[in-house]
C-alpha cells in the first residue's frame, strides 16, 4: 500500500517564478487606492459692474502691469492715509495699456493706498499682477496718478474682461450720455381706464437727448424704454442690466421724481408720473451691491 504524503505547493517553473515576482509590486501598486485629487482652485469673483465702472470712465489710462518693486511711504508724504490703509510707492513693468490715447513707457511708478490686514500688517505688492485706472503726469512721462488713491484691482481674467467691455462701451461712437438729473415729466391718459403712458425727459452733460418712457394697457405689465433721440422711438427697449446705458441711468438718476419735473401738470397725472418713475427705478434696481 502506498503511503500517503503531505500536500505542498506545487513548485512553479523558474522562468515563472521570476515573472511573478517581478509583476508583484505593480499588482499591489495597481491594488493601492489612489491619492485624493488636489482640489480645484475656487475661480476669482467677477467684480461688481458699477465700481469699475467709475474707475474705467473717470481714467484716461487703463494699465495692465505686474509690480516689481516697492517702498512703503511714511511721515509728511503719508499724509491723508485713511485709517487702516498703508501708502506705498511701486514701479511696475507694463504688459499692455488697455485704453489710452498716448504711447507710455514700459516702466511706470505711482503712489496707491491699499488696506492693512486684521493684524495691522501691509499686503506685499512685488510680483503681484494688477490692472491701474489713472492719468499721466504731466511733464514725467514714467510716472501715473491713480484716479482715486486706491485705484488698482487685482489682475484676474474675468476682471480684465469687465473691464475692457466697459472700455469699448465709454469709447462707442454712440456711447450713452452721462446723466445728470431729470428735467420734465408729462402723462397723457389712454382712452380705456389704467391705459396711458408717461414720459420723462433727463438732464445730461452736454445736452444730448434722452427720455424714458413707461406705456400702460389694460391686462398687461407696464412696459418702459429709453430713447437717445430726440423722437421717441416704439421700438425702444429698456437697457440689459450690467450695461453703460443701465449704468448711467442706475448710478445717476435720483429716487423720487423732483417736484419740480412735475409742476407743470394736472395733479392726477404728476401723481401718474410719480408711479411710472418709481416703477423704472425698481426695475432698474440698485446701482451697486447692498445699496
Amino acid at each position: 500500500m502506498t503511503a500517503l504524503r503531505p500536500l505542498r505547493a506545487a513548485a512553479l517553473p523558474i522562468p515563472v517564478l521570476a515573472l511573478a515576482l517581478a509583476l508583484a509590486p505593480s499588482l499591489a501598486a495597481q491594488q493601492a487606492p489612489l491619492p485624493a485629487a488636489a482640489p480645484t482652485p475656487a475661480p476669482a469673483p467677477v467684480p461688481a459692474y458699477a465700481p469699475v465702472a467709475d474707475l474705467v470712465t473717470a481714467s484716461p489710462l487703463v494699465i495692465d502691469a505686474t509690480i516689481r518693486s516697492e517702498s512703503r511711504i511714511k511721515g509728511a508724504e503719508a499724509a491723508g492715509v485713511a485709517a487702516g490703509q498703508a501708502r506705498f510707492y511701486v514701479e511696475a513693468d507694463v504688459a499692455q495699456l488697455i485704453r489710452g490715447t498716448a504711447a507710455i513707457p514700459t516702466r511706470i511708478g505711482w503712489l496707491v493706498d491699499v488696506p492693512l490686514d486684521s493684524r495691522g500688517r501691509a499686503p506685499k505688492l512685488k510680483k503681484r499682477r494688477v490692472l491701474v485706472f489713472a492719468r499721466p503726469v504731466s511733464g514725467r512721462a514714467g510716472q501715473v496718478q491713480l484716479v482715486t488713491p486706491g485705484a488698482q484691482l487685482d489682475w484676474s481674467p474675468a476682471t480684465e474682461a469687465l473691464v475692457r467691455r466697459i472700455a469699448t462701451e465709454a469709447n462707442a461712437a454712440d456711447a450713452p450720455p452721462v446723466v445728470t438729473g431729470v428735467r420734465s415729466a408729462f402723462h397723457v391718459p389712454g382712452s380705456l381706464p389704467g391705459e396711458g403712458e408717461t414720459q420723462i425727459f433727463l438732464a445730461t452733460e452736454g445736452g444730448r437727448p434722452a427720455a424714458l418712457s413707461v406705456l400702460r394697457r389694460p391686462g398687461e405689465q407696464p412696459r418702459w424704454s429709453v430713447a437717445l433721440s430726440e423722437i421717441i422711438d416704439d421700438g425702444a427697449t429698456a437697457p440689459a442690466r450690467d450695461t453703460l446705458l443701465w449704468y448711467r441711468l442706475a448710478c445717476a438718476l435720483p429716487a423720487t421724481l423732483p417736484e419740480p419735473a412735475t409742476a407743470a401738470i394736472e395733479p392726477a397725472d404728476a401723481d401718474q408720473a410719480r408711479a411710472d418713475y418709481a416703477f423704472v427705478i425698481a426695475q432698474l434696481g440698485p446701482c451697486r451691491p447692498g445699496a
